[in-house]
């Protein structure tokens, strides 16, 4: 009983450190794909000037 308790806690501490990095993960590409978008629109905006039709 105790062994079977022991592989559970290892398990549940496994899990939960598994969800940490990859909401890590996650967080720093959701912020990269942010700025990435910022800079895009900032730059089609600067240029919108020089379309010509």
């Amino acid at each position: 009983m105790v062994n079977s308790m022991e592989k559970i806690y290892k398990l549940m501490r496994r899990t939960g450190a598994g969800s940490i990095a990859l909401g890590i993960v996650i967080l720093v590409a959701g912020v990269t794909v942010g700025v990435l978008s910022i800079i895009n629109g900032a730059l089609l905006l600067r240029n919108k000037n020089d379309i010509t039709f």
